[in-house]
Protein backbone atom coordinates (compact mmCIF):
# COMPACT_ATOMS: atom_id res chain seq x y z
CA UNK A 1 0.00 0.00 0.00
CA UNK A 2 3.04 2.22 0.70
CA UNK A 3 4.98 1.92 -2.71
CA UNK A 4 1.43 2.38 -4.25
CA UNK A 5 1.04 6.07 -2.57
CA UNK A 6 4.47 6.79 -3.31
CA UNK A 7 4.45 5.77 -7.23
CA UNK A 8 1.09 8.03 -7.41
CA UNK A 9 3.01 10.76 -5.22
CA UNK A 10 6.01 10.84 -7.89
CA UNK A 11 4.01 10.67 -10.84
CA UNK A 12 1.46 13.65 -9.57
CA UNK A 13 4.71 15.61 -9.18
CA UNK A 14 6.61 14.05 -12.34
CA UNK A 15 4.43 16.80 -14.99
CA UNK A 16 5.11 19.78 -12.70
CA UNK A 17 8.83 19.42 -13.17
CA UNK A 18 8.50 18.80 -17.07
CA UNK A 19 6.30 21.99 -17.80
CA UNK A 20 5.36 22.09 -21.83
CA UNK A 21 7.55 24.15 -23.60
CA UNK A 22 5.78 27.61 -25.10
CA UNK A 23 5.95 30.13 -27.03
CA UNK A 24 6.40 33.23 -24.50
CA UNK A 25 9.27 31.03 -23.28
CA UNK A 26 11.09 30.38 -26.36
CA UNK A 27 11.01 34.32 -27.01
CA UNK A 28 13.22 34.80 -24.17
CA UNK A 29 16.06 32.96 -25.71
CA UNK A 30 15.04 32.96 -29.29
CA UNK A 31 14.01 34.79 -32.59
CA UNK A 32 12.56 31.26 -34.01
CA UNK A 33 8.86 31.70 -32.31
CA UNK A 34 8.22 35.36 -34.14
CA UNK A 35 9.73 34.38 -37.14
CA UNK A 36 7.65 31.73 -37.94
CA UNK A 37 4.44 33.89 -36.84
CA UNK A 38 1.85 34.76 -39.41
CA UNK A 39 -0.63 35.87 -36.90
CA UNK A 40 -0.31 39.75 -36.39
CA UNK A 41 2.40 39.80 -39.26
CA UNK A 42 2.37 42.45 -42.27
CA UNK A 43 2.33 39.17 -44.68
CA UNK A 44 -1.20 38.87 -45.06
CA UNK A 45 -0.81 42.25 -46.32
CA UNK A 46 2.13 42.27 -48.42
CA UNK A 47 1.71 38.93 -50.20
CA UNK A 48 0.31 39.44 -53.26
CA UNK A 49 2.49 42.61 -54.29
CA UNK A 50 5.76 40.02 -53.40
CA UNK A 51 4.74 37.45 -55.07
CA UNK A 52 4.16 39.75 -57.92
CA UNK A 53 7.68 40.81 -57.48
CA UNK A 54 8.55 37.16 -57.54
CA UNK A 55 6.70 35.84 -60.86
CA UNK A 56 8.26 39.06 -62.38
CA UNK A 57 12.19 38.17 -61.50
CA UNK A 58 11.16 34.49 -62.68
CA UNK A 59 10.56 35.90 -65.63
CA UNK A 60 13.53 37.55 -66.26
CA UNK A 61 15.53 34.87 -64.99
CA UNK A 62 13.81 32.53 -67.54
CA UNK A 63 14.24 35.01 -70.25
CA UNK A 64 17.78 35.28 -69.21
CA UNK A 65 18.39 31.49 -69.73
CA UNK A 66 16.67 32.13 -73.03
CA UNK A 67 19.83 33.65 -74.45
CA UNK A 68 18.12 37.59 -73.74
CA UNK A 69 20.55 40.01 -72.19
CA UNK A 70 19.72 42.61 -69.66
CA UNK A 71 22.04 45.37 -69.41
CA UNK A 72 20.85 47.61 -66.89
CA UNK A 73 23.30 49.69 -65.18
CA UNK A 74 24.76 48.88 -61.31
CA UNK A 75 24.29 52.84 -60.69
CA UNK A 76 20.48 53.03 -61.21
CA UNK A 77 19.26 50.52 -58.19
CA UNK A 78 20.94 52.82 -55.28
CA UNK A 79 19.37 55.95 -56.59
CA UNK A 80 16.15 54.74 -55.97
CA UNK A 81 16.25 53.20 -52.93
CA UNK A 82 17.67 56.70 -51.05
CA UNK A 83 13.90 57.70 -50.52
CA UNK A 84 13.09 54.56 -48.67
CA UNK A 85 14.86 55.63 -45.40
CA UNK A 86 12.09 57.95 -43.90
CA UNK A 87 9.30 55.80 -45.01
CA UNK A 88 7.92 54.46 -41.05
CA UNK A 89 9.30 57.08 -39.36
CA UNK A 90 6.52 59.78 -39.85
CA UNK A 91 4.09 57.03 -39.16
CA UNK A 92 5.66 55.97 -35.71
CA UNK A 93 5.64 59.26 -34.65
CA UNK A 94 1.76 59.56 -34.92
CA UNK A 95 1.56 56.34 -33.73
CA UNK A 96 3.35 57.18 -30.35
CA UNK A 97 1.56 60.66 -29.91
CA UNK A 98 -1.72 59.29 -29.67
CA UNK A 99 -0.58 56.46 -27.22
CA UNK A 100 1.10 59.13 -25.36
CA UNK A 101 -1.89 61.42 -25.13
CA UNK A 102 -4.58 58.87 -24.36
CA UNK A 103 -2.25 57.71 -21.29
CA UNK A 104 -2.21 61.45 -20.14
CA UNK A 105 -5.89 61.63 -20.62
CA UNK A 106 -6.54 58.80 -18.48
CA UNK A 107 -4.06 59.94 -15.84
CA UNK A 108 -5.98 62.95 -15.93
CA UNK A 109 -9.64 60.76 -15.20
CA UNK A 110 -7.76 58.86 -12.90
CA UNK A 111 -6.64 62.19 -10.80
CA UNK A 112 -10.21 63.81 -11.21
CA UNK A 113 -12.14 60.87 -9.68
CA UNK A 114 -9.82 60.21 -6.90
CA UNK A 115 -10.36 63.65 -5.99
CA UNK A 116 -13.45 63.98 -6.23
CA UNK A 117 -14.44 60.84 -4.12
CA UNK A 118 -12.40 61.92 -1.13
CA UNK A 119 -12.75 65.88 -1.53
CA UNK A 120 -16.24 66.48 -2.40
CA UNK A 121 -17.92 66.40 0.99
CA UNK A 122 -20.98 67.83 3.06
CA UNK A 123 -20.03 71.39 4.29
CA UNK A 124 -18.61 71.60 7.46
CA UNK A 125 -20.35 71.71 10.83
CA UNK A 126 -18.42 74.06 12.95
CA UNK A 127 -19.20 77.30 13.52
CA UNK A 128 -18.00 80.15 11.18
CA UNK A 129 -15.40 81.93 12.63
CA UNK A 130 -16.10 85.72 13.38
CA UNK A 131 -13.30 87.34 10.83
CA UNK A 132 -15.24 85.97 7.87
CA UNK A 133 -17.93 87.49 6.20
CA UNK A 134 -20.78 85.53 4.05
CA UNK A 135 -22.51 82.67 5.31
CA UNK A 136 -21.79 79.10 5.75
CA UNK A 137 -22.92 77.04 3.02
CA UNK A 138 -25.61 74.56 4.54
CA UNK A 139 -27.38 71.80 2.42
CA UNK A 140 -30.23 69.68 2.49
CA UNK A 141 -28.62 66.34 0.71
CA UNK A 142 -28.05 63.47 2.90
CA UNK A 143 -24.85 61.55 2.58
CA UNK A 144 -26.29 58.95 0.48
CA UNK A 145 -27.30 61.38 -2.01
CA UNK A 146 -24.38 63.06 -2.09
CA UNK A 147 -22.57 60.10 -2.52
CA UNK A 148 -24.99 58.94 -5.92
CA UNK A 149 -24.11 62.62 -7.14
CA UNK A 150 -19.71 61.80 -6.67
CA UNK A 151 -20.69 58.56 -8.25
CA UNK A 152 -22.81 59.97 -11.38
CA UNK A 153 -19.57 62.45 -11.69
CA UNK A 154 -17.05 59.30 -11.65
CA UNK A 155 -19.07 57.63 -14.38
CA UNK A 156 -19.17 61.10 -16.39
CA UNK A 157 -15.54 60.77 -16.29
CA UNK A 158 -14.85 57.29 -17.41
CA UNK A 159 -18.21 58.10 -20.19
CA UNK A 160 -15.34 60.80 -21.48
CA UNK A 161 -12.71 57.96 -22.26
CA UNK A 162 -14.99 56.34 -23.78
CA UNK A 163 -16.84 59.19 -26.06
CA UNK A 164 -13.24 60.23 -26.93
CA UNK A 165 -12.54 56.60 -28.19
CA UNK A 166 -15.97 56.47 -30.37
CA UNK A 167 -15.18 60.02 -31.59
CA UNK A 168 -11.89 59.10 -32.51
CA UNK A 169 -13.37 56.28 -34.58
CA UNK A 170 -16.10 58.65 -36.42
CA UNK A 171 -18.95 56.68 -34.40
CA UNK A 172 -21.14 59.22 -33.09
CA UNK A 173 -24.22 58.98 -30.89
CA UNK A 174 -24.87 57.05 -27.35
CA UNK A 175 -26.32 53.98 -28.32
CA UNK A 176 -22.99 52.01 -28.60
CA UNK A 177 -22.76 48.58 -26.48
CA UNK A 178 -19.86 50.10 -24.30
CA UNK A 179 -21.78 52.63 -23.33
CA UNK A 180 -24.14 50.74 -21.05
CA UNK A 181 -23.69 50.83 -17.39
CA UNK A 182 -21.21 53.34 -17.93
CA UNK A 183 -23.15 56.52 -19.15
CA UNK A 184 -25.45 58.33 -16.85
CA UNK A 185 -29.13 58.18 -17.46
CA UNK A 186 -29.05 61.03 -16.37
CA UNK A 187 -27.08 62.59 -19.06
CA UNK A 188 -28.50 60.27 -21.43
CA UNK A 189 -32.23 62.30 -20.47
CA UNK A 190 -30.53 65.45 -20.77
CA UNK A 191 -29.34 64.81 -24.10
CA UNK A 192 -32.33 63.58 -25.33
CA UNK A 193 -34.28 66.50 -24.03
CA UNK A 194 -32.02 69.69 -23.16
CA UNK A 195 -29.66 68.96 -26.49
CA UNK A 196 -32.31 68.71 -28.51
CA UNK A 197 -31.09 65.42 -30.46
CA UNK A 198 -33.25 62.52 -31.48
CA UNK A 199 -32.31 59.35 -32.40
CA UNK A 200 -32.67 58.39 -36.16
CA UNK A 201 -30.92 54.99 -36.75
CA UNK A 202 -29.66 51.14 -34.59
CA UNK A 203 -26.16 52.17 -35.98
CA UNK A 204 -25.83 55.21 -33.20
CA UNK A 205 -25.70 58.28 -35.04
CA UNK A 206 -28.39 61.09 -34.27
CA UNK A 207 -30.28 64.05 -35.87
CA UNK A 208 -30.43 67.08 -35.00
CA UNK A 209 -34.14 68.84 -34.73
CA UNK A 210 -34.38 72.84 -34.70
CA UNK A 211 -37.07 75.33 -35.95
CA UNK A 212 -35.99 77.45 -38.02
CA UNK A 213 -39.55 78.85 -39.34
CA UNK A 214 -39.01 79.39 -43.18
CA UNK A 215 -35.81 79.60 -45.06
CA UNK A 216 -35.75 80.03 -48.67
CA UNK A 217 -39.48 80.06 -48.99
CA UNK A 218 -39.37 76.37 -48.09
CA UNK A 219 -40.93 75.23 -44.19
CA UNK A 220 -38.02 74.25 -41.89
CA UNK A 221 -39.53 73.84 -38.83
CA UNK A 222 -37.83 69.83 -38.69
CA UNK A 223 -34.33 69.64 -40.28
CA UNK A 224 -32.52 66.53 -40.03
CA UNK A 225 -29.17 66.29 -39.53
CA UNK A 226 -26.48 63.29 -39.91
CA UNK A 227 -24.26 64.08 -36.97
CA UNK A 228 -25.76 65.61 -33.84
CA UNK A 229 -22.44 64.68 -31.89
CA UNK A 230 -20.27 65.99 -35.22
CA UNK A 231 -17.33 65.02 -35.95
CA UNK A 232 -14.67 66.99 -37.33
CA UNK A 233 -15.56 67.79 -40.62
CA UNK A 234 -14.29 70.15 -43.81
CA UNK A 235 -14.91 73.92 -43.08
CA UNK A 236 -17.95 75.27 -45.23
CA UNK A 237 -17.43 72.72 -48.22
CA UNK A 238 -19.77 71.01 -50.35
CA UNK A 239 -17.42 69.12 -52.47
CA UNK A 240 -16.67 65.17 -52.33
CA UNK A 241 -13.76 64.66 -50.16
CA UNK A 242 -11.39 61.93 -50.26
CA UNK A 243 -9.55 60.45 -46.98
CA UNK A 244 -9.19 57.04 -45.07
CA UNK A 245 -9.36 58.66 -41.68
CA UNK A 246 -12.13 57.37 -39.35
CA UNK A 247 -12.71 60.93 -38.75
CA UNK A 248 -13.64 61.88 -42.35
CA UNK A 249 -15.96 58.58 -42.57
CA UNK A 250 -15.81 56.25 -45.84
CA UNK A 251 -13.35 57.09 -48.65
CA UNK A 252 -15.91 59.80 -50.44
CA UNK A 253 -18.07 61.91 -48.33
CA UNK A 254 -20.28 64.55 -49.24
CA UNK A 255 -21.10 67.55 -46.73
CA UNK A 256 -23.65 69.68 -46.83
CA UNK A 257 -24.29 72.24 -44.12
CA UNK A 258 -27.80 74.45 -43.97
CA UNK A 259 -28.03 77.51 -42.01
CA UNK A 260 -28.40 77.28 -38.75
CA UNK A 261 -28.25 73.43 -38.95
CA UNK A 262 -24.71 73.48 -38.53
CA UNK A 263 -24.72 75.49 -35.21
CA UNK A 264 -26.80 72.64 -33.18
CA UNK A 265 -24.28 70.21 -32.99
CA UNK A 266 -21.29 69.44 -30.79
CA UNK A 267 -19.04 66.41 -30.44
CA UNK A 268 -20.18 63.89 -27.34
CA UNK A 269 -16.76 64.45 -25.48
CA UNK A 270 -17.80 68.04 -25.28
CA UNK A 271 -20.58 67.89 -24.13
CA UNK A 272 -19.69 65.18 -21.18
CA UNK A 273 -16.86 67.76 -20.48
CA UNK A 274 -19.30 70.58 -19.68
CA UNK A 275 -21.42 68.45 -17.42
CA UNK A 276 -18.35 67.77 -15.47
CA UNK A 277 -17.46 71.41 -15.18
CA UNK A 278 -21.22 72.48 -14.30
CA UNK A 279 -20.91 69.69 -11.95
CA UNK A 280 -18.31 70.93 -10.56
CA UNK A 281 -19.30 74.16 -10.18
CA UNK A 282 -22.49 72.55 -7.96
CA UNK A 283 -20.43 71.16 -5.71
CA UNK A 284 -18.46 74.52 -5.15
CA UNK A 285 -21.63 76.54 -4.70
CA UNK A 286 -23.49 74.29 -2.68
CA UNK A 287 -20.67 74.27 -0.52
CA UNK A 288 -18.98 70.39 -1.04
CA UNK A 289 -16.00 71.88 -1.66
CA UNK A 290 -15.15 74.11 1.16
CA UNK A 291 -12.85 71.61 2.98
CA UNK A 292 -10.15 72.51 -0.18
CA UNK A 293 -11.35 75.89 -0.99
CA UNK A 294 -10.72 77.12 -4.52
CA UNK A 295 -7.48 75.63 -4.84
CA UNK A 296 -8.66 72.07 -4.79
CA UNK A 297 -11.87 73.65 -7.50
CA UNK A 298 -9.09 74.84 -9.54
CA UNK A 299 -7.31 71.65 -9.80
CA UNK A 300 -9.61 69.98 -10.87
CA UNK A 301 -11.06 72.43 -13.43
CA UNK A 302 -7.67 72.35 -14.82
CA UNK A 303 -7.64 67.93 -14.80
CA UNK A 304 -11.09 68.58 -17.07
CA UNK A 305 -9.34 71.24 -19.28
CA UNK A 306 -6.60 69.03 -19.54
CA UNK A 307 -8.66 65.83 -21.10
CA UNK A 308 -10.15 68.35 -23.67
CA UNK A 309 -6.86 69.26 -24.36
CA UNK A 310 -5.61 65.63 -24.76
CA UNK A 311 -8.68 64.92 -26.85
CA UNK A 312 -8.32 67.62 -29.19
CA UNK A 313 -4.69 66.63 -29.62
CA UNK A 314 -5.93 62.59 -30.62
CA UNK A 315 -8.26 64.76 -32.80
CA UNK A 316 -5.76 66.31 -34.70
CA UNK A 317 -3.81 62.79 -35.35
CA UNK A 318 -6.98 61.46 -36.73
CA UNK A 319 -7.99 64.45 -38.61
CA UNK A 320 -4.61 65.40 -40.53
CA UNK A 321 -3.58 62.13 -42.47
CA UNK A 322 -0.36 62.20 -44.26
CA UNK A 323 -0.86 62.86 -47.89
CA UNK A 324 -1.87 61.25 -50.65
CA UNK A 325 0.97 62.04 -52.68
CA UNK A 326 3.57 60.90 -49.91
CA UNK A 327 2.23 57.17 -49.97
CA UNK A 328 1.64 57.11 -53.38
CA UNK A 329 5.24 58.51 -54.25
CA UNK A 330 6.46 55.92 -51.63
CA UNK A 331 4.82 53.04 -53.18
CA UNK A 332 6.03 54.14 -56.95
CA UNK A 333 9.73 54.76 -56.02
CA UNK A 334 9.41 50.86 -53.72
CA UNK A 335 7.88 49.44 -56.99
CA UNK A 336 10.61 50.99 -59.34
CA UNK A 337 13.25 50.00 -56.95
CA UNK A 338 12.24 45.98 -57.23
CA UNK A 339 11.09 45.86 -60.90
CA UNK A 340 14.45 47.18 -61.57
CA UNK A 341 16.70 45.11 -59.12
CA UNK A 342 16.38 41.62 -60.87
CA UNK A 343 17.20 43.18 -64.26
CA UNK A 344 20.61 44.52 -63.07
CA UNK A 345 21.20 41.31 -60.92
CA UNK A 346 20.20 38.50 -63.20
CA UNK A 347 23.27 38.54 -65.91
CA UNK A 348 25.74 37.87 -62.62
CA UNK A 349 22.91 35.54 -60.49
CA UNK A 350 21.11 33.45 -63.40
CA UNK A 351 18.38 31.62 -61.05
CA UNK A 352 19.50 33.12 -57.94
CA UNK A 353 18.02 36.30 -58.43
CA UNK A 354 14.70 35.30 -57.74
CA UNK A 355 14.95 34.29 -54.10
CA UNK A 356 16.87 37.46 -53.41
CA UNK A 357 14.57 39.77 -54.98
CA UNK A 358 11.71 37.96 -53.19
CA UNK A 359 13.77 38.66 -50.07
CA UNK A 360 14.37 42.29 -50.84
CA UNK A 361 10.70 43.13 -52.01
CA UNK A 362 8.98 41.24 -48.69
CA UNK A 363 11.60 43.51 -46.48
CA UNK A 364 10.93 46.91 -48.43
CA UNK A 365 7.09 46.39 -48.77
CA UNK A 366 6.73 45.03 -45.29
CA UNK A 367 8.35 48.45 -43.78
CA UNK A 368 6.29 50.59 -46.10
CA UNK A 369 3.20 48.22 -45.41
CA UNK A 370 3.50 49.08 -41.21
CA UNK A 371 4.03 51.57 -41.79
CA UNK A 372 0.56 52.65 -43.74
CA UNK A 373 -1.32 50.45 -40.99
CA UNK A 374 0.42 52.43 -38.22
CA UNK A 375 -0.39 55.89 -39.65
CA UNK A 376 -3.95 55.81 -37.81
CA UNK A 377 -3.31 54.56 -34.50
CA UNK A 378 -6.90 54.97 -33.15
CA UNK A 379 -8.62 52.34 -35.42
CA UNK A 380 -9.99 48.96 -34.79
CA UNK A 381 -7.15 46.87 -36.63
CA UNK A 382 -5.00 44.39 -34.78
CA UNK A 383 -2.27 46.59 -34.94
CA UNK A 384 -4.06 49.84 -33.95
CA UNK A 385 -3.77 51.05 -30.18
CA UNK A 386 -5.80 48.68 -27.77
CA UNK A 387 -8.39 51.65 -26.97
CA UNK A 388 -10.97 48.87 -26.02
CA UNK A 389 -8.88 47.38 -23.27
CA UNK A 390 -7.56 50.51 -22.13
CA UNK A 391 -11.06 51.56 -21.62
CA UNK A 392 -12.00 48.50 -20.16
CA UNK A 393 -9.83 48.75 -17.75
CA UNK A 394 -10.44 52.13 -16.72
CA UNK A 395 -14.20 51.48 -15.91
CA UNK A 396 -12.57 48.40 -13.75
CA UNK A 397 -11.07 51.03 -11.37
CA UNK A 398 -13.22 53.44 -11.79
CA UNK A 399 -15.66 50.47 -10.54
CA UNK A 400 -13.47 49.40 -7.83
CA UNK A 401 -13.61 53.16 -6.23
CA UNK A 402 -16.86 53.01 -6.24
CA UNK A 403 -17.10 49.84 -4.54
CA UNK A 404 -14.60 49.02 -2.26
CA UNK A 405 -12.45 52.54 -1.48
CA UNK A 406 -13.72 55.43 1.75
CA UNK A 407 -14.67 59.03 1.05
CA UNK A 408 -13.14 61.68 2.29
CA UNK A 409 -15.17 62.13 5.27
CA UNK A 410 -18.55 63.76 5.96
CA UNK A 411 -17.23 67.75 5.96
CA UNK A 412 -16.31 67.78 9.36
CA UNK A 413 -12.63 69.08 9.54
CA UNK A 414 -12.97 72.98 9.26
CA UNK A 415 -14.11 76.01 7.66
CA UNK A 416 -12.08 77.44 4.49
CA UNK A 417 -12.24 81.28 3.84
CA UNK A 418 -11.86 80.98 0.54
CA UNK A 419 -8.53 83.48 0.93
CA UNK A 420 -6.32 81.09 -0.30
CA UNK A 421 -3.15 80.10 2.31
CA UNK A 422 -0.72 82.70 2.48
Amino acid sequence: MTSHTNKTTFSSVLPSLKPPIKRRHLRKYSWLPDVFRIKGSIISRIFGPVLTVTLFATGVAYANSRGHAFTFANGIVPLLSVVLVCSNGTSYDRYWEGRKCFGTMTSNVRNLSRLVWIQVALPPTDEQPLHVKGKTPVTDLTEQQLRRKKTEMLRLCLSFVFSVKHYLRGEDGMHWEDYQGVLPHSFIRADEIGFNTQHTSPSGSYAATRSLGTINGTSTDTINKSDATKRVRPKRSKQQISSTTPLLGGTHRTVEFHPFADEASLPLPLAIAHEITRLLFQFRREGFLETVGPAGTNAMTALVQSMVDQMTSMERVANTPIPPSYGIHLKQCVTLYLFALPLTLVKELGWATIPLVTVVAFTFMGIEGIADEIEMPFGSDPGDLPLDRYCQDLKEEIAYIIERLPEGGEGKHGYDDGEGDD
